[in-house]
């Protein structure tokens, strides 16, 4: 399938790019991208959730009742789940999420989101740019060229340009990433996805 290129003020260059039907697949695997967006969301977990158990509770010792006669359960220290402030019962523990998935699923799921993307015409071309300086009005000026003004939009560019990246941080619904840096949970997050030349080339040689 074939893509007009644009440049930052919007226009078409009348150059055309042939998208490769092997890296943006027709036929999406929706497994591999649940697997790979699950993984994705789960390294950023931290992990770090803890709630003390009877054992770590600081409170007292001593037996409340006697063991016998009181007409209610044996009750031998305070720090019992069963009662207010004690310990937690199978509460959660510092733990890792992180699991560990093949090179090809996540290669098959990248090329399946790009795949979905290119389905619903939510990908753009525009050749190669820099900016002289971080500057966001100059980033939401290119952004609104590209008749993508208030959509959710991820950028990626072919090498990790400093001041493109200083330009966006400091919009709410867009991002931008290098190609080398692409994953399956920013192509499917997005509304539209902005893809400079280089970056293609490198693309498609990673996903070959």
């Amino acid at each position: 399938m074939e893509l007009s290129v644009y440049n930052i003020e919007g226009k078409d260059t009348g150059r055309k790019v042939n998208l490769s039907s092997n890296i943006f697949i027709t036929e999406p695997n929706d497994h591999a991208i649940y697997l790979d967006v699950k993984q994705y969301l789960a390294n950023q977990r931290q992990g770090t959730h803890k709630s003390k158990e009877r054992a770590e509770i600081a409170r007292t010792t001593k037996k409340l009742k006697r063991q016998k006669g009181t007409g209610g359960a044996r009750a031998g220290s305070m720090k019992s789940p069963l009662f207010k402030g004690g310990g937690r019962a199978f509460g959660p523990q510092p733990r890792d999420y992180s699991f560990k998935l093949n090179k090809k699923l996540k290669q098959l799921a990248r090329k399946s989101a790009l795949g979905y993307k290119l389905q619903a015409n939510a990908i753009t071309i525009i050749e190669d740019f820099t900016l002289d300086a971080p500057k966001t009005k100059t980033y939401v000026g290119m952004i609104g060229n590209l008749q993508l003004a208030g959509k959710k939009t991820l950028m990626v560019v072919g090498d990790s340009n400093k001041n493109i990246y200083l330009s966006s941080r400091n919009l709410e619904r867009n991002k931008v990433v290098s190609a080398s840096s692409l994953n399956t949970y920013d192509i499917m997050n997005a509304q539209q996805i902005v893809v400079s030349e280089k970056s293609l080339t490198l693309i498609e040689s990673t996903l070959a």
